[in-house]
């Protein structure tokens, strides 16, 4: 059995606004589970559908203090669509800034909370995925990540290198899960998390025991109040076990 990964959680300090800026961001519909809590999908998606990783906005009131471990990749198809995006983008809230990217042809951005993303200069790997060309996670160790999250889940791995790894849906399609590394080390729990979904069928707490056994650890939270499991892979990042779909 396997897991697949379903939907990126972010952390906001206004859901709704911030559901908002990335509703239009990316030409997606927006909805609300409850009171908190902003989901944001394709029109007329069927959820789950690897053609597409969702996005939860969920309300936290701690500050964002570092850089998030854990970004979102905006694919384009020209350099005007690139240029019109990165301008649209800037219109709704988001500003530009340097993370130390120095001459680089992508656009780095953050939106009106602060979390970093990048506008991407038109790639040809990118041409099917969607707005979002790649969900990126920053690693010391992306051949480590890249062993856990390739035996986690049911997704292919297309490259994999001392700074870089790279993995899409076993149907190939929808956006690539990336790992890059990166000199700095997580320090606090990540505002933005990735969440992964057990098939149907599946037994939650056989699944948990399996991730656990590839190398994910519990990380101390208290679970006692909710109905998925929270693990941490093997660099210490959070993530989410959900009941099967």
């Amino acid at each position: 059995m396997a897991t697949r990964l379903v939907q990126i959680n972010m952390k906001a300090h206004d859901d709704a606004a911030l559901g908002r800026f990335w509703a239009e961001a990316l030409g997606w519909g927006i909805d609300s589970e409850g009171p908190g809590v902003t989901n944001l999908e394709p029109v007329g998606f069927t959820y789950p559908d690897p053609a597409a990783v969702c996005i939860d906005l969920i309300a936290r009131p701690e500050p964002k203090t570092v850089k998030n471990r854990v970004h979102l990749d905006l694919a384009t198809t020209s350099t005007a669509h690139q240029e019109e995006l990165v301008a649209r983008l800037k219109g709704l809230g988001a500003t530009l800034i340097d993370v130390g990217q120095g001459d680089v042809p992508w656009t780095v951005m953050a939106d009106p909370e602060g979390n970093e993303f990048c506008v991407l200069e038109p790639r040809q790997v990118y041409r099917d995925t969607g707005p979002i060309a790649a969900v990126v996670v920053d690693c010391t160790d992306p051949r480590e990540m890249a062993r856990f999250w390739g035996e986690a889940m049911d997704w292919t791995l297309h490259e994999v290198t001392d700074d870089s790894a790279t993995m899409r849906s076993a149907k190939d399609v929808g956006p690539y899960l990336e790992f890059l590394r990166t000199p700095d080390t997580k320090s606090g729990w990540n505002r933005v998390h990735l969440d992964v979904r057990p098939y149907p069928g599946a037994d939650p707490a056989a699944e948990a025991a399996r991730l656990r056994s590839l190398g994910a650890t519990d990380p101390g939270i208290d679970q006692s109040t909710i109905h998925w499991t929270i693990l941490a892979d093997p660099e210490g990042n959070e993530f989410c076990l959900l009941t099967p779909a």
